[in-house]
């Protein structure tokens, strides 16, 4: 997520009172955490630069808000923009070494509050409600999640592919 708007987001989720606002960096997952072992980690790496050789930039239009209540306490910033691209990224991705069953279908968002108290996923709700932002996504970021309970950027992997790839899709 680029700034101006990464620090806005950050900012409004440390309003709102989320614990996770300073470890948790303003994203938007393609791939849910994944436990990998070590040895691994260079087939992650072949993996996800080939997706990404593949996959040609794209826009995403962050606007308004959303939520997963009742079924989890999150409230989110949706997209307007970019929704089939993410979710083509997220089906690329979850295969070959990074196989997985999902728990909840995919559905692309920062979010902005999670499992904070029911007033304050209410305020988050209603103050980003009229939240928007346009970028281009360039770039596709593994994480790691560190012992101290912090998510910190390991590797970028540029998106090079051109436009057919989309349409052939």
């Amino acid at each position: 997520m680029p700034d101006p708007y990464a620090a806005r987001l950050q900012e409004a989720r440390a309003e709102f009172d989320d614990p996770l606002a300073q470890v948790i960096p303003p994203h938007i997952t393609v791939i849910g955490p994944t436990v990998v072992d070590r040895a691994d980690m260079p087939s992650v790496g072949e993996h996800l630069g080939k997706i990404a050789d593949e996959m040609p930039p794209f826009r995403v239009h962050l606007r308004g808000t959303g939520t997963f209540r009742p079924v989890s306490p999150v409230v989110f910033v949706s997209l307007a923009e970019g929704i089939a691209e993410c979710e083509l990224l997220e089906q690329q991705t979850r295969s070959g070494v990074l196989a997985q069953d999902l728990r909840f279908n995919y559905h692309p968002h920062v979010t902005i509050a999670h499992e904070v108290p029911d007033d304050a996923l209410d305020r988050a709700f209603t103050e980003m409600a009229d939240f928007e932002a346009v970028f281009d996504v360039s770039a596709i970021w593994q994480y790691e999640h560190g012992d101290d309970g912090v998510w910190r950027p390991q590797r970028s992997y540029e998106l090079r592919g051109g436009r057919e790839y989309l349409r052939m899709r």
